[in-house]
């Protein structure tokens, strides 16, 4: 009888082959990367940025996220293409660089109807990758100055603690005059990040 394949971790793979400027390696042409939006785009233009921390507290430098999300209007945009002002699909790292901070530069989306029909609180979908992580964790980044649409979330609200919804919520900050949201997220331990199975 065969045994089940374990599961890959990232590894230093996937900087390679998807963070080409996060590995020390050229630029492609056309890449896939952190800016989603340009200065044109529809929308409040924002920037956001964490860190990503292990179990022990310390700064994981070599994770990988992607980001999904709406448009200023609540609509995902399906097909990328560089030439636009807005895709809705991004990526994003941590690096040894810069505090290991990964950023997007962006919009604030919309809020996005729920299958339900409740309007879903504006909000990016991140999924991450990392050494040590077998299979991607998904989790959101919601917005701390949306508190009321973050109450009435049907996503948001169906986590129990509302100090567990916490670690969901970014925080605004003001650098050099431009709006910047901030979300650390923490893999284990004392905050750690809700993860979701979807």
């Amino acid at each position: 009888m065969l045994r089940e394949t374990a599961s890959q971790t990232a590894g230093p793979y996937v900087h390679i082959g998807l963070a080409l400027a996060a590995a020390g390696n050229p630029v492609r042409d056309e890449e896939i990367w952190n800016e989603m939006a340009k200065p044109n785009t529809e929308g409040e233009p924002i920037e956001v940025v964490g860190t990503v921390i292990d179990g022990n507290g310390d700064l994981v430098r070599d994770a990988f996220v992607e980001a999904w999300q709406a448009d200023a209007n609540g609509h995902y945009q399906a097909d990328y293409d560089l030439s636009k002002p807005f895709n809705s699909f991004g990526r994003t790292a941590t690096t040894f660089d810069h505090g290991s901070e990964w950023s997007l530069t962006t919009i604030k989306p919309g809020a996005v109807k729920h299958p339900s029909g409740q309007l879903m609180a504006p909000h990016i979908n991140l999924t991450l990758f990392a050494r040590g992580v077998n299979i991607h964790l998904q989790t959101r980044l919601y917005f701390d100055d949306e508190a009321e649409a973050n109450a009435q979330c049907p996503v948001l609200t169906r986590i129990e603690s509302p100090a567990r919804r916490q670690t969901l919520i970014a925080k605004r900050e003001e650098v050099d005059g431009k709006v910047r949201y901030r979300l650390d997220i923490r893999l284990q331990g004392e905050g750690e990040t809700v993860f979701f199975d979807f």
